[in-house]
């Protein structure tokens, strides 16, 4: 299934402001996001993705519907990871990565999703 370059264009301005912001206060996690995103794109589902929003920009949190569950991606500032987590943004933490994992980590994780 095809999708519009809106939708590339809206993950592409979320990566970038990720990126950014992991320059200046989130160095651990700058690698392993950008594997995360791959995840959300090889497992997510079409029009699933909603990207929340702070003061009309991208902000550092994701929802996705994976397997008919919706996950929601999320920097903790506190431990310095991205977390993945059940239903809301306070949902159950069911994986946290920074740097330190391996693409294989992030793969075995969706797979499990």
């Amino acid at each position: 299934m095809a999708i519009t370059a809106k939708d590339v264009e809206e993950l592409h301005t979320y990566a970038n402001g990720v990126m950014g912001r992991a320059d200046h206060h989130a160095g651990k996690v700058k690698g392993i996001a950008l594997a995360l995103l791959g995840g959300i794109i090889w497992r997510g589902e079409p029009d699933s993705i909603r990207i929340r929003r702070f003061a009309g920009s991208p902000a550092n949190m994701l929802w996705v519907n994976i397997a008919g569950k919706t996950y929601v991606f999320a920097y903790n500032h506190e431990t310095e990871k991205i977390e993945i987590r059940d239903r809301t943004q306070t949902g159950a933490v069911l994986h946290a990565f920074d740097d330190s994992n391996t693409a294989a980590d992030i793969e075995a994780a969706f797979r499990a999703l």
